[in-house]
């Protein structure tokens, strides 16, 4: 089935509900799997989330490079990148900014303080075991940030009795190379993974010729390279005990293309940086009915950035977390949550800032509970921000099994997310300077779902509003600042179907999205960089020993800025990958990607290329 526009997006949906007489039951898409990022516990007594998975196997399957390759096809995501591999990328999740997306790794969350997003463009998709999404408000869990959605990456873990050792190698277009090597497994009530893996590439030309700036570009390849190391590992004592931890580090380098700056041309500009992240958690009864969580964190996002063959500039954040959460089965199908949490944040800039360290402490209690066909999730949770005092949130939400195949849902929730050190104290260039007089932003948002399985497969369907008031935008010139917009509201629709269908394992997502700017100098306009239609189809089949596998994406126009002139219109595309394997026996496999098949020409931020056609090869071990 080829589309060829968007406007052909609702039949495209339809291929998942097709099925004919013969086929037979599936579970592509794992709509029951229970989330723990949802609700902060392992017990699956509510299913009211709007969540994906992406598991182990569907990451080595789809050969993806990177975690924005990874998160591209997920209802409810678009994705903008300055550049190919390596770049600085923004996920925004259902029409919300990168900033709305509160990451955690291994149960730690990371991100800068400074800029306010996760670097998840230099998370090694060979360290990941797991991502769970968590689509919607969740700062009753979580706190500031949690305006979109909570995403968790899970770090590869140790399973099967004995030593497991695994290994892999890449190459491919642009003189791209990468590699894998670790041991993992277990012993008893012991498991454990250690893993390293690096990854280089000479990459593309990363920004294009602008006629405003023509002295600072560049006709150069702008290279990424990776080196990263992971441990993860955990015991389980006789009484009950449960200690686990985990640790990772990225060292990357990454070239790119930057704009004029005051006392540089910006050329030959290149980055060096670090990410870190190191967790440890003991779990452990008192009593029976009480379930004891003790997790503490620190992570890094450091940058040193160069520029003219020297030293330009340091952005340096450390956050430092824990959390004590104390679960009670009050009774059968009612759990009651109750939890304390602190985090402090400390940045080292090369620049002047006003303030540089904050901290954050936040008290929630949550309730699940199940009534017979009827589900109920409560939570409050209030935070006390150093900087902007108390902020209060919550999240209800509502389920109805119709049928044992087909569940009803509604929620309501709220959010808030303090400005960052830069929105607030980034010093004034002339280009560019913080405002220290910014309110945080605040968000309501409503929801009703659908989802059901059948014996041809699963289907969900989400429409959703967002109101978020005093919005933060950078505005303006001369320089830019961020300004609290009055509201922006967004609302959209989301459909996930998983089929069979004449032996190919079929998983489409659409989204339709309104993402409106209601300020009074964009009234009515599209928030930047989110496009209002995608739609991702993945089609997969095994015929013996091989596999073979296509991708189609396809997103529809968007603003690169807020006032959508004609100027920042960024024109719709659609991108078709393929992908093979050949398994030499159930430890060895040979697999092959050809992306952007017919090498189209597009951008997700304006100036910013993207990749054409390419193509790379791996050889992968996994000891049984």
């Amino acid at each position: 089935m080829i589309c060829k526009t968007l406007n052909t997006s609702a039949a495209c949906l339809l291929l998942g509900y097709v099925s004919l007489s013969h086929a037979q039951p599936v579970q592509p898409l794992n709509l029951n799997d229970q989330v723990v990022t949802a609700t902060r516990t392992e017990q699956a007594l509510s299913r009211i989330a709007s969540t994906s998975v992406i598991t182990r196997e569907q990451i080595v399957r789809s050969q993806a490079q990177s975690v924005s390759e990874l998160l591209r096809g997920l209802a409810g995501v678009n994705v903008a990148a300055n550049g190919g591999r390596g770049k600085t990328s923004a996920v925004y999740v259902r029409g919300t900014s990168s900033q709305h997306l509160l990451v955690l790794v291994d149960g730690v969350k990371i991100g800068s303080a400074t800029s306010g997003g996760a670097s998840l463009e230099n998370i090694p998709v060979e360290q990941i075991e797991r991502i769970e999404l968590v689509r919607g408000p969740r700062s009753s869990l979580y706190g500031s940030e949690a305006v979109g959605g909570v995403m968790q990456i899970f770090t590869r873990r140790g399973e099967g009795e004995g030593f497991k050792p695994y290994f892999s190698a890449g190459a491919g277009s642009r003189s791209s190379f990468d590699g894998t090597a670790g041991i993992s497994g277990s012993q008893g009530a012991g498991w454990f993974n250690l893993g390293v893996a690096s990854a280089s590439t000479d990459g593309i030309n990363s920004r294009a010729y602008r006629p405003s700036a023509p002295r600072s570009y560049e006709p150069d390849a702008d290279g990424y390279r990776e080196l990263s190391g992971a441990l993860r590992g955990g015991y389980r004592f006789d009484n009950g005990l449960e200690l686990d931890g985990s640790w990772l580090h990225v060292d990357t380098h990454s070239d790119y293309d930057s704009r004029s700056t005051s006392g540089a041309t910006g050329r030959f500009a290149y980055s060096d940086g670090s990410q870190q992240v190191i967790g440890g958690r003991a779990r452990f009864k008192p009593l029976e009915p009480w379930l004891v969580t003790l997790q503490a964190g620190h992570s890094e996002d450091n940058t040193d950035n160069f520029r003219d063959g020297r030293f330009y500039s340091r952005f340096d954040t450390k956050r430092d977390s824990f959390n004590w959460q104390n679960d009670f089965s009050v009774a059968d199908d009612q759990l009651l949550t109750l939890g304390f949490d602190y985090q402090q944040d400390r940045i080292d800039v090369t620049d002047d800032y006003a303030v540089d360290a904050r901290d954050n402490k936040g008290a929630y209690l949550q309730y699940q509970g199940r009534f017979g066909r009827h589900g109920l999730l409560a939570g409050l949770r209030r935070d006390d921000n150093e900087q902007f005092g108390n902020h209060d949130t919550g999240n209800l939400g509502w389920s109805y099994d119709l049928r044992d195949n087909l569940m009803l849902s509604a929620s309501y929730g709220t959010a808030f997310k303090a400005p960052t050190f830069n929105d607030l104290y980034a010093p004034d260039t002339g280009f560019t300077a913080g405002n220290p007089d910014l309110l945080p932003e605040e968000s309501q948002s409503y929801e009703l779902g659908l989802k059901g399985e059948q014996q041809w497969g699963e289907w969900s369907l989400n429409a959703f509003e967002n109101q978020i008031e005093d919005l933060i935008v950078w505005t303006g010139s001369s320089p830019m600042q961020p300004q609290n917009v009055d509201v922006a509201r967004i609302r959209g629709i989301e459909g996930v179907v998983g089929t069979e269908l004449l032996g190919w394992d079929v998983v489409s997502s659409v989204t339709f999205l309104d993402p409106q700017d209601r300020s009074k100098a964009n009234h009515g306009h599209l928030l930047p960089r989110r496009a209002k239609r995608t739609l991702n189809v993945d089609l997969d089949r095994a015929i013996g020993r091989f596999a073979v596998g296509t991708t189609l994406y396809a997103a529809s126009e968007r603003f690169d800025k807020s006032s959508n002139t004609e100027a920042e219109r960024l024109p719709g595309y659609a991108l078709v990958d393929l992908r093979g394997e050949y398994r030499l026996d159930d430890a060895w496999r040979l697999q092959a990607k050809l992306s952007n098949l017919f090498d189209r020409d597009y951008e997700t931020a304006q100036t910013y290329e993207q990749p054409g056609r390419a193509i790379h090869f791996t050889v992968r071990y996994q000891a049984l």
